[in-house]
């Protein structure tokens, strides 16, 4: 297993062999008991001030629940009104989709939102997909990732669960395409996740290319391609333009399930065909692989929809 960082020994000094005097001592739980002389204070006063007043710990608790109902965006509309806003801070998401589903283009959607607003975000990959060059060009920063490259399942999970108690604010579970490497881990793994995650308010996201987490999770969401659009016709190169993702909620343990969502997903570097009077042609069948290196195709100005990774189009 592999750990890839940009200044790792600020973002994870608990692995620095030096000894990690600046990272904060854990919380300890504040006393729900109200001090005696708060107490006698708020009885003395009028009722709508001693309903206004409150405390230091009183304060805080206020604080972290309000942090906690707040979601952290993709910035992919469709994804994220299924979602009910984003990814839910203190909850597990599923995200599952075979090959060429888009997923992979969700997650770095999902980092490049979180990173770019100073958040800390974790990538577990188990699939290797990560160009971080390519990512870094979609709006990821990669001084607030880290990139962890396990070798099996197991691996991955175990990271997931330990990088949560850091203070990660986002944190994403690839498992890459089918089939995953190694053996597939016991439910219960999966319960510990979600209550991880519950316990530090982080936002979690799996990406599988099939359910795994079970009940463990708060929203399950099926990815599926729908369309396939091509550039060139004839005995032209076929260049590909994008395909579109058809998006389920398959469960929410709050919001309807069944709701569906149309996704477009471009490659930009495609759009403009450079053979003379050529047209776009859409496909629903296979067609020939576009001569494109493995990796996040760069976003471009002016266009909708968001970046194909080509991880998605069932490429290694």
């Amino acid at each position: 297993m592999s750990v890839t960082a940009h200044s790792f020994e600020t973002l994870f000094p608990l692995l620095n062999p030096k000894p990690a005097q600046a990272w904060p001592a854990p919380v300890p739980d504040l006393p729900s008991v109200e001090r005696e002389d708060l107490a006698r204070l708020r009885a003395s006063l009028a009722g709508t001030a001693a309903a206004k007043m409150t405390n230091g710990a009183e304060l805080i608790r206020a604080l972290e629940k309000a942090r906690r109902d707040e979601s952290i965006p993709t910035t992919l509309a469709p994804f994220d009104a299924l979602l009910g806003g984003g990814l839910p801070r203190g909850k597990m998401v599923e995200l599952t989709g075979r090959r060429a589903a888009g997923r992979f283009s969700i997650v770095i959607s999902a980092l490049a939102a979180a990173t770019s607003v100073g958040e800390a975000a974790v990538l577990i990959d188990l699939g290797d997909h990560l160009d971080p060059q390519l990512a870094e060009a979609n709006g990821v920063d990669l001084r607030r990732l880290l990139w962890i490259r396990p070798a099996t399942l197991k691996q991955a999970v175990m990271c997931t669960e330990m990088i949560t108690a850091t203070g990660f604010q986002l944190v994403v579970l690839d498992t890459g395409l089918h089939p995953m490497p190694g053996r597939r881990v016991p439910d219960a793994a999966w319960v510990r996740l979600g209550r991880s995650a519950e316990a530090h308010g982080a936002a979690m996201l799996i990406s599988t290319p099939y359910p795994l987490t079970g009940t463990a999770s708060e929203a399950v969401v099926a990815a599926k391609r729908s369309r396939t659009k091509w550039l060139g016709r004839g005995k032209s190169p076929r260049v590909l333009a994008g395909i579109t993702v058809d998006l389920t909620l398959e469960k929410h343990r709050h919001l309807k399930p069944g709701a569906h969502a149309s996704l477009p997903l471009l490659a930009p570097g495609a759009m403009d065909d450079p053979s003379p009077g050529a047209k776009g042609n859409t496909a629903d069948s296979p067609s020939p692989p576009a001569p494109r290196r493995a990796g996040i195709l760069p976003a471009s100005r002016g266009r909708a929809g968001r970046p194909l990774s080509s991880a998605d189009e069932g490429r290694p």
